[in-house]
């Protein structure tokens, strides 16, 4: 529609904005399934990044079969996520009158936490899933006339909205995690690997253990997302598409560069749903 209805220069820049956008999801979540990978398995983070690879290519195979058994196994992984956060929240000394405080009226103690605000709003909405919900919608059938394409238009906003609230709500369960767990009198925690190394004496090994599962779990759920936004994006904005294989490798060269260069993991994770945060206008504007 953006093709259709843009001028061809707009429609290749939104498409370039949204590409980034789509990198800079792949960026974070494969390297946070490489950083829990390593953790759990007590390897070295590159053979972390090289198994995390693997599995990521072999989910992504599942689309030869059709998007529906690829489906099936994000909404698996996104389930074992929302389990691993509802147990985290069991067994963290949650003081929930405070977190509801804290929903209701939010603060910003420092840049810091503007910075993560802003990284969180980002990792919640996924600019580029926009894209790819609105691309699947064509694997659901052919509408044959106006009332089938509103009851197909009806159940894609539904998934949509109820996508957003899952991710919403997960987002939620991890900072009330974090904030019981990590910043309730103890010292503070700005990397993953302290994180999941605090956690042990704090909640026990197996708070710790299911944390990794969760951080696992959730990045390379979101590095296949993310590779098939992009395609969606790619094939949507300027009608052409590359195998899918060629697709992965290429976005993981700036996750395998981020470690390559000596930058900080989370540093860049965090930063990188920043970006997501700044590109969000374009999908808005392709839903006008």
């Amino acid at each position: 529609m953006c093709r259709d209805n843009y001028p061809l220069p707009m429609v290749i820049v939104m498409w370039i904005i949204s590409e980034i956008a789509a990198m800079a999801t792949d960026l974070a979540e494969f390297l946070g399934g490489a950083i829990g990978l390593s953790l759990l398995m007590g390897i070295p983070l590159f053979w972390g990044m090289a198994i995390t690879a693997i599995i990521t290519y072999a989910i992504l195979m599942l689309e030869n079969r059709g998007f529906r058994e690829m489906e099936i196994v994000i909404g698996v992984m996104v389930a074992i996520i929302g389990l691993c956060y509802i147990v985290e929240l069991f067994l963290a000394p949650v003081d929930y009158g405070e977190a509801v405080k804290g929903l209701l009226i939010p603060s910003m103690p420092d840049q810091a936490a503007l910075l993560i605000s802003v990284g969180i709003i980002g990792a919640t909405v996924m600019p580029h899933a926009v894209f790819l919900h609105s691309g699947l919608t064509q694997y659901r059938g052919q509408a044959r006339n106006d009332t089938e394409r509103r009851t197909l238009l009806r159940f894609s906003n539904i998934e949509v909205v109820v996508a957003l609230a899952i991710a919403g709500m997960v987002n939620m369960a991890m900072v009330i995690m974090a904030a019981a767990a990590f910043h309730n009198g103890h010292s503070e925690v700005a990397e993953i690997e302290t994180a999941y190394h605090t956690l042990t004496p704090l909640l026990g090994g197996a708070a710790a253990a299911v944390f990794l599962v969760s951080l696992l779990t959730s990045g390379i759920s979101s590095s296949v997302v993310g590779t098939m936004a992009g395609q969606m994006i790619m094939q949507g904005f300027v009608r052409f598409s590359i195998p899918i294989w060629l697709r992965r490798a290429v976005t993981m060269v700036p996750a395998f560069a981020v470690i390559a260069w000596g930058v900080n993991p989370t540093q860049a994770l965090v930063m990188s749903q920043v970006v997501l945060s700044i590109a969000l206008p374009v999908p808005m504007l392709a839903l006008l």
